[in-house]
């Protein structure tokens, strides 16, 4: 084997991310490396290319044991990686780009000339013809890429790890990057290929490795396993008929807000949406597959570049996230840390954020009616806190997911839009953030959910929203709302997209 992994573990506080993961990439091949959120994949190719340090196990290259300190000295051994966003200098040229800390020199001067057509000499072969004078941010995304795998193969030649390497690129763009990574495969190189795109992974790989919470799963020759039952492995939910969610009753279309034709080029295709009151609407699909770039429309974090939206009143102004908040509408974020939270200010900052926000900072929240705000909050949500004062940061995870929660639940919003709300949270908090939402509903307020965690949809949706390769494909109502027609819509390769209404 080229390069392999024995017993592989790596712990954070709280959270084993690899548990024992044993991985092996041979040369000559494409080795697709898969799995939802949290998997570990991350994780996995931060240990091999030394920015991580494992806690235990061994990583193998060419059969003897190898401990990279860093990206640098991954490099030296022979482990190169292209990420998504490529990490090139886009202001330099494409040759200084691709001889940066390697330029030839002449009594310490670059030696333009040479450095030029060293440059070119790199680029041969690769199927692209480029003036290296030239700035890189004068090239397409496709091209930096390619760009950025010369650099990677010239600097380690045996491994390259492309982690998202399509997912700005088009049709044309995807198949000439693959043109080049045949050819890699094809002079001997081992290649991990992260992807969300599942086509894509069927189209270019020889293997298949699949990581859940953190463990191994399977590895099988990509040939032998077709898409349900990929899916399935990612998904960890064997296909088996259940009971469907209990009907409820929605409310008629007076109270509807409709979206017509909403979407954002190069995120989401257009889609339609009516949500009705005091309904719960939930959302599936892979990582990677639009639902958040869904939500991110809906919210006007991503506001749309097609369609309208409109309730009884007339037009709603999505423009941006201010104007949604003074429509009704609020957005729990998937990452709580980064997006969610701020860990600095206390818990009562955090709850009042919102409300503040929208009556303007000119118009402050007296400090009484915070005080009384949050600790109503605290109380109705069990947010297990001291006092209102601590800063929100110190919180579990659960409990900074309640914190966030109760902002929003401060402005009285009609629409609420829930991106993972139960991550990475414990079995207690969980409950009752699924029977939180269960309450509100019942109090007219519309929801959607956006969960990876199919049992959780089917427990608490009226109907479910499939998303794939950015587009909403099916809409599962009644009886068709369980684990196993969700999973088959995530999987199917032949649905047209449909009017989700």
């Amino acid at each position: 084997m080229l390069l392999s992994t024995r017993d592989l573990t790596k712990t954070f506080p709280g959270t084993r991310a690899l548990d024992a993961v044993s991985f092996d990439l041979k040369a000559g091949e494409v080795h697709a490396l898969l799995g939802e959120n949290g998997a570990g994949k991350s994780t996995l190719i931060k240990c091999l290319t030394g920015a991580y340090r494992r806690d235990s196990g061994d990583i193998l290259f060419e059969g003897q044991p190898i401990f990279p300190q860093s990206t640098l000295e991954a490099q030296a051994i022979g482990i190169g990686t292209v990420y998504q966003e490529v990490n090139l200098l886009p202001n330099l040229t494409v040759a200084e780009n691709l001889t940066l800390g390697h330029q030839p020199r002449r009594l310490g001067m670059i030696r333009s000339r040479a450095m030029n057509a060293q440059a070119d000499e790199m680029l041969s072969g690769y199927g692209i013809d480029i003036d290296v004078r030239r700035t890189l941010d004068q090239y397409s995304v496709a091209v930096q890429q390619i760009v950025a795998i010369a650099r990677a193969v010239h600097l380690s030649g045996r491994v390259l790890i492309l982690d998202e390497p399509t997912a700005s690129l088009d049709a044309r763009e995807v198949q000439m990057l693959f043109d080049v990574v045949r050819d890699l495969r094809a002079r001997g190189l081992g290649i991990i290929f992260i992807s969300h795109f599942l086509d894509q992974v069927f189209e270019i790989s020889d293997r298949l490795t699949i990581l859940r919470n953190g463990r191994h799963i399977a590895t099988c020759p990509a040939a032998e396993v077709d898409r349900m039952q990929l899916i399935t492995l990612m998904l960890g939910h064997e296909l088996q008929q259940e009971t469907a969610t209990r009907a409820r009753p929605v409310a008629d279309g007076k109270d509807a807000i409709r979206f017509s034709g909403v979407g954002r080029r190069g995120r989401i295709a257009p889609f339609d949406l009516t949500v009705h009151k005091g309904e719960v609407i939930g959302m599936a699909g892979l990582l990677g597959s639009g639902r958040t770039e869904s939500a991110e429309v809906l919210f006007g974090a991503a506001p749309s570049d097609s369609g309208t939206v409109e309730d009884s009143d007339g037009p709603v102004d999505l423009r941006n996230p201010r104007a949604a908040i003074a429509a009704g509408f609020a957005f729990a974020p998937e990452d709580r840390k980064t997006d969610g939270i701020i860990a600095e200010l206390s818990v009562r900052e955090n709850i009042i954020l919102a409300l503040q926000a929208r009556r303007g900072w000119s118009r402050p929240i007296p400090q009484a009616e915070q005080i009384r705000m949050a600790d109503d909050y605290i109380a109705r949500l069990d947010i297990r806190t001291p006092d209102a004062e601590k800063p929100v940061g110190l919180l579990s995870g659960g409990n900074q997911q309640k914190v966030i929660l109760a902002r929003w639940l401060a402005t009285n919003p009609r629409f609420l839009i829930l991106d993972e709300p139960t991550r990475g949270i414990d079995v207690g908090a969980h409950a009752e953030i699924l029977r939180l939402i269960e309450d509100v509903v019942a109090q007219g307020m519309s929801i959607l959910v956006i969960s990876s965690e199919l049992d959780e949809l089917v427990a608490v949706s009226h109907r479910v929203i499939v998303v794939r390769d950015r587009q909403h494909v099916s809409q599962l109502t009644g009886e068709d709302v369980t684990t196993d027609t969700i999973v088959r819509a995530i999987a199917a390769p032949d649905l047209t997209p449909e009017a989700t209404t």
